[in-house]
């Protein structure tokens, strides 16, 4: 299993979380594989990490807004 060729986004955050997620699940099964060359390998390695960064970002954001509209739905004591 080669990537040669494939060309990435310069950044994991210019991708939807689908696209990213999807990327990552990609490279995990290429790295998996066992096919690839160690250049190949780190070069996925490294896609991979800023690509579940990004992802991670952008649950704990969306965790953080969950939890401000579920206050919000929450009666006002006094």
């Amino acid at each position: 299993m080669s990537t040669e060729g494939i060309k990435y986004p310069a950044k994991a955050d210019e991708l939807s979380f689908k696209e990213a997620q999807d990327e990552l699940e990609t490279i995990v099964r290429a790295l998996e594989s066992g096919t690839l060359e160690l250049e190949e390998s780190l070069e996925l390695y490294e896609r991979g990490v800023a690509l579940l960064k990004s992802l991670k970002t952008r649950l704990t954001a969306a965790e953080q807004k969950i939890e401000v509209l579920m206050g919000e739905l929450e009666p006002e004591t006094d």
